[in-house]
């Protein structure tokens, strides 16, 4: 009955791993990406002048709204940091793409532009939240609620799986010829020990992924049609009217101060204005506190003519009730609390996460062979295998390939085409659905060394951008010298130097590894059925030298 039921739990994290491995990858990967997703932007954007003090922002804002005076019903200032100076932000209409951006100049005036890399960040996280499927976002993020779901089928069913040897295997990576045993030991070690950080972000990921047909389903149940003006009425702003008689603002420093007075704790990093220059104006003040769980850093509101605090519910040592219950869903997803540490451990994390499920596909399609064998088959892989494996890699490397092109591409586009955002979008899908046509056309075998030392490349592409901007300036891309971009810049040629190796194995694999593996670049002879098909003794060593042999257990 044991066995029974260990073969039922297989067969499902098997099929389950197998429907949403792909997809997750992406998610994973570009999630790793979006934990430092401001230094990338920073990287990827033109260095602005001007002061960068706070007082800057009160005559930005004096500046920006005299200049253009529709933006005062809605925008976003960004406050000055080590490396940039203060920004304000907005757009001309709800749901406007185009963001329009203003700085100080050295002169003191606005310069007033149109926000062409500021959505670096929330490409990459478009890409994480819908897996990179050409669909809308509302669209995406659903069916990768759906996925998630799946994939929380699959951990529980995986860690049912591995327990009985959990106590002698868990720690077990052999490294030894057998590259097969070595992948599945590192996949379950992979797997074991991120355990909880993968629970928490499938069980997080289908809240956000299903959030609107659950509600729909809540208000349809429980609330009888009302939920939304519950919503409403428990929101940051419930019972505040608006007053559009004018009144002068508060300065910038005055509303921080407000915010600290009530949380000592909370370091401002940007405030969200309704109304400026109205009675009635409210002001968001946004940023984090890193010793709380918080959703999304926190915010507190305030009103903007007097530094009147109207809501501190979302501040993060100031939650309780609702507030208090959904704010760790946010935190522990996106790794909101605890400063550098906890960021550096996510991004470790997601990458790990990404690992867990290329090797889950490989270690899948290559254990036909040994079905195979066990049963005295002759090994003979399927069309199916093939396009199988070649999907693998297509996505998963294509993924890697796609978002590395992006990202360098924002910088060297900037200021030669009018949308980078279209183009950047663009660009992304183009390689992407390149490298997978690339791999089903080349087999995975080849394509998978082949587009390991692209992913290289695409990775080397970034210092190797900061290079040339550093040692020719005006002749492309801006230098950008300071230690958060030196930090990308060391990241991504780490990374290049991982995707070599990779790239290095996976030929030599494809080159000396058994013929009769779908990762083996060359034909296997013609043999009867049997055990294995016959090899030559030299083929017979090169079969063992990379790693040929069953895995039991």
């Amino acid at each position: 009955m044991r066995g029974e039921i260990l073969r039922l739990y297989k067969s499902v994290h098997t099929w389950t791993g197998i429907v949403t491995g792909m997809l997750l990858f992406v998610c994973f990967y570009a999630g790793a990406l979006t934990i430092f997703a401001e230094p990338l932007a920073h990287w990827a954007s033109p260095p602005a002048g001007g002061s960068i003090s706070i007082e800057a922002a009160d005559r930005l804002i004096e500046k920006t709204l005299a200049a253009r005076p529709e933006a005062a019903k809605d925008f976003t200032l960004r406050l000055a940091t080590a490396n940039e100076p203060a920004r304000l932000s907005w757009r001309k209409s709800r749901g406007d793409d185009v963001v329009w951006s203003a700085t100080l100049g050295a002169d003191g005036e606005a310069r007033i532009e149109r926000a062409n890399v500021s959505g670096l960040g929330a490409f990459v996280d478009a890409i994480h939240r819908t897996a990179g499927l050409p669909l809308d976002l509302e669209t995406g993020t659903t069916v990768m609620g759906v996925v998630s779901a799946v994939y929380a089928v699959a951990l529980v069913s995986g860690l049912i799986l591995v327990l009985p040897s959990l106590a002698k295997d868990f720690l077990a990576l052999r490294l030894t010829a057998n590259l097969k045993r070595m992948w599945l030991d590192a996949h379950n070690l992979v797997g074991v020990a991120s355990f909880p950080f993968h629970l928490v972000i499938a069980l997080t990921a289908v809240v956000f992924g299903l959030h609107e047909p659950i509600y729909d389903a809540l208000d349809h149940a429980v609330y009888d049609g009302r939920l939304s003006t519950i919503m409403r009425s428990t929101g940051p702003f419930a019972g505040v009217k608006r007053d559009e008689q004018n009144a002068p603002m508060k300065k910038v420093a005055e509303l921080v101060a407000a915010v600290a007075s009530a949380s000592p704790n909370f370091s401002p990093a940007s405030l969200h204005y309704r109304d400026a220059g109205a009675r009635g104006a409210l002001v968001r003040v946004i940023g984090e506190a890193p010793r709380f769980l918080s959703r999304g850093g926190g915010f507190a509101v305030l009103r903007g003519a007097t530094a009147e605090i109207v809501n501190v519910d979302y501040l993060p040592e100031k939650q309780s009730g609702w507030t208090a219950a959904v704010s760790p869903f946010f935190a522990l997803h996106f790794g909101s609390y605890g400063g550098e540490p906890v960021r550096w451990a996510y991004f470790f994390l997601g990458l790990a996460g990404a690992f867990l499920f290329y090797s889950g596909n490989l270690l899948w399609i290559e254990s036909r062979r040994r079905t195979a064998r066990r049963h005295g088959e002759q090994v003979v892989q399927t069309t199916a295998s093939r396009l199988m494996a070649a999907a693998s890699i297509g996505v998963c490397l294509g993924c890697v390939c796609a978002l590395s092109v992006a990202i360098v591409s924002t910088k060297w586009l900037y200021g030669h085409v009018e949308d980078v955002d279209a183009w950047r979008r663009g660009i992304y899908h183009a390689v992407f659905f390149g490298a997978l046509a690339f791999a089903l056309l080349r087999g995975a075998a080849r394509a998978g060394a082949e587009l390991a030392y692209a992913a290289a490349l695409g990775a080397l592409a970034l210092p190797v951008t900061s290079v040339a901007a550093w040692a020719a300036p005006g002749l492309g891309p801006w230098a950008a010298v300071d230690p958060e971009s030196a930090g990308v810049d060391v990241v991504a040629f780490g990374a290049a130097l991982c995707f070599a190796a990779l790239g290095r194995a996976t030929a030599r694999r494809a080159e000396l590894g058994p013929a009769d593996s779908v990762w083996s670049a060359r034909r296997p002879r013609e043999g009867s059925r049997g055990l294995r098909i016959p090899l030559s003794s030299n083929e017979h060593a090169a079969a063992i030298g990379a790693g040929d042999g069953d895995v039991h257990g």
